[in-house]
């Protein structure tokens, strides 16, 4: 991983776009490519700024609240980047926590996804990435993160099925074992 001060080595990129580019029969040097490598360059420093964030960063100013319940944020949408193809997948998260005392400003779950969208990602390692985040740092009683995604990985190439969402849950404290809980969760969800 770069440093925080050099996130991305754009010469590395360039290049490596300038030799993709020759390897699949196109000429870099043709006008509608000579300026490719500099945007693809540009566009990953972008699209991978997740790598050098740290959602304790984002989740470190805390409100107290009393007798607070279930707070859920839904519909966060947001796009990463499959590790293993490197193509985006796409979708929406959908956070719940019970506060222990402190809520975080609502704004913040949603940077929080962002931190680990914007980078070389698994949808299931996403998800269990933002829980365990909330919980490190919010220390509330429980945690429940749903991703729904589509990868362009499956439905671009591959079997080619256009449409398929891959949905994945993740719970954490009192959300582990409580069937009512989740219950309310998916409840809310459809409000």
């Amino acid at each position: 991983m770069q440093s925080k001060e050099n996130k991305v080595d754009q010469e590395k990129i360039k290049e490596a776009v300038r030799m993709i580019l020759e390897a699949i029969g196109e000429d870099p040097n043709r006008e509608g490519l000579v300026e490719t490598p500099d945007r693809i360059a540009r566009l990953y420093e972008e699209i991978c700024e997740g790598m050098w964030q740290e959602s304790s960063e984002v989740l470190d100013k805390t409100f107290t609240v009393k007798d607070a319940e279930m707070l859920l944020e839904k519909d966060i949408t947001f796009y990463s980047m499959c590790e293993h193809h490197m193509l985006p997948f796409f979708g929406k998260v959908h956070i719940a926590y019970i506060p222990n005392g402190k809520v975080v400003g609502l704004s913040k779950l949603a940077r929080t996804v962002e931190v680990f969208a914007r980078r070389l990602q698994l949808q299931e390692q996403m998800t269990v990435q933002i829980a365990d985040a909330i919980m490190e740092e919010l220390k509330p009683e429980g945690v429940m993160v749903m991703c729904e995604a589509e990868h362009t990985c499956m439905t671009m190439r591959g079997v080619r099925k256009p449409g398929t969402i891959t949905t994945n849950i993740v719970t954490r404290g009192v959300f582990k074992d409580n069937e009512m809980l989740q219950n309310t969760f998916f409840q809310m969800l459809k409000g």
